[in-house]
């Protein structure tokens, strides 16, 4: 767990750090933001594409081999990334990092089902998620205090921590395989890039090229039916690239679904919030890390308890409180005004991030629960893949709707004579913020009557999978 919870960190870390550099990136490269925004969305699309077939490359090479060699690449690209001599260089070496990313969420899970004891799950992925939560708990602090002495130092911090990482993965997990594959499904490896790109990009680039434009609308429907073909395909080949099986089971499918609505409303959080605090507030960059410190502190700290308390009671009671809890906060949120004071803030978001430590653990240990050893290499590609295809449909349909509603509320408002064309725009902009946040209000509910049908596992149940994998 050691291991895991280093490389795990390292990864998240990454991803929260780059944000807040952006525009000094911009100024030292001479760039713009359209071009230097690829450095997030490369990212991202990397990350996006490589994690389903973390499954075929587990059982290929061992989990070992794929948690190390992605701990590597991550590595290497980011000593590039620090050394980038452009901005598409830049661009590009991020786009790598973004690759090996993708690849160690799934495997570190993997290597929890299918070597930790059963008993001890819960805890051990309640400190993977701690790992996973402390990343953007510290990240934008951090990255703002290291942006006092130079941009290179967001990257190099990697260096040291995926050397350790690296070493301490090397000695500690063991070496194993479960499945070892006789073949390898080029097509379905195909379609399923093919799929997942198109999807990303659209819903990454949806907002800028307009949800009704033949590209995007094009890209929806190619990855759509990308996507179904490879499904189609993955059901019927007897050595599947990924084992798609695993929907047969109902408590996976009903906590996967859970899980998506959680990552829904977390990103409302995670990426309105800073918005609000730096163009509503005025808060400096570093100044908005600091005050969101506190309830992303909250959420990993509690990890570790939710942990113990899952095997005690359970995920219903878990994930409905916790829900619950986030649907207040997010409730809360959608109140915020010009003058709203910055300890609201802290005190609507640790409540917020409670609640999401409370459900989120257990949506994702209820899902892998009744997943056979081995295949929840595959299952846990599917659940990484799901969740990262959520978090960039969630920031599109969230920018979009803040645009659209920022446009109606500025036309209301300037009809009324209702201030100046600042005052205009604030408003305008605070209001459009409550919108979203009602949305993902009515989001989080939803995940409730779903809860019901997650109860605690019997100690001894049965848990043979219908189908087998052919080795």
């Amino acid at each position: 767990m050691i291991a895991i919870f280093c490389g795990a960190f390292l990864t998240v870390l990454s991803t929260s750090t780059i944000n807040v550099a952006v525009p000094v990136l911009i100024e030292h490269f001479h760039s713009d933001l359209s071009t230097m925004q690829w450095a997030l969305t490369g990212f991202l699309l990397a990350t996006g594409t490589t994690a389903p077939i973390c499954g075929y490359l587990g059982e290929r090479f061992s989990y070992k081999r794929l948690y190390l060699g992605s701990l590597i690449g991550f590595t290497l690209f980011s000593l590039l990334c620090a050394v980038a001599w452009n901005d598409w260089s830049l661009v590009a070496f991020r786009t790598m990092q973004g690759a090996f990313n993708g690849l160690v969420m799934p495997a570190t899970m993997t290597i929890i089902f299918q070597v930790v004891p059963k008993e001890k799950q819960p805890l051990a992925l309640s400190l993977w998620s701690l790992s996973s939560m402390l990343g953007p708990a510290i990240g934008p602090t951090l990255a703002g205090w290291l942006m006092n002495f130079s941009w290179h130092w967001i990257f190099l911090l990697n260096v040291p921590i995926g050397l350790l990482s690296i070493i301490l993965t090397q000695r500690l997990i063991p070496y194993y395989r479960l499945n070892v594959p006789k073949s390898f499904d080029l097509p379905g490896l195909l379609t399923c890039i093919a799929g997942s790109l198109s999807l990303l990009i659209a819903f990454s680039k949806g907002n800028a090229w307009g949800w009704g434009s033949l590209t995007t609308v094009s890209l929806l429907v190619f990855g759509v039916l990308m996507l179904a073909l490879f499904l189609w395909r993955e059901f019927k080949i007897d050595v599947p690239l990924l084992y798609v099986r695993v929907f047969e089971n109902k408590r996976y499918n009903i906590s996967l679904i859970i899980l998506c609505i959680i990552t829904l409303t977390l990103y409302s959080g995670t990426y309105l919030t800073p918005l609000f605090l730096q163009n509503v507030l005025l808060a400096s960059p570093l100044d908005t890390g600091l005050i969101l410190l506190p309830g992303s502190l909250v959420m990993a700290l509690m990890m570790p308890l939710v942990g113990r308390l899952y095997s005690k009671t359970g995920p219903m009671p878990l994930m409905i409180t916790g829900i619950v809890l986030i649907a207040i906060g997010t409730w809360q949120m959608a109140q915020l005004t010009p003058d709203t004071t910055r300890s609201y803030v802290v005190w609507w978001m640790v409540v917020r991030n409670l609640g999401i430590s409370l459900s989120f653990m257990p949506s994702q240990t209820a899902a892998m629960e009744e997943i056979p050893r081995n295949v929840s290499g595959h299952a846990s590609s599917i659940t990484n893949w799901l969740r990262n295809m959520t978090g960039s449909f969630a920031i599109a349909m969230f920018t979009s709707m803040l645009g659209a509603r920022e446009t109606v509320h500025t036309a209301d408002l300037t009809a009324q004579h209702a201030g100046t064309a600042k005052q205009i725009a604030i408003h305008s902009f605070t209001l459009s913020m409550n919108d979203v946040y009602l949305l993902a209000t009515f989001i989080a509910l939803i995940g409730i009557p779903a809860c019901f049908w997650v109860r605690k596992k019997r100690i001894g149940a049965n848990t043979t999978p219908t189908h087998t994998v052919k080795a």
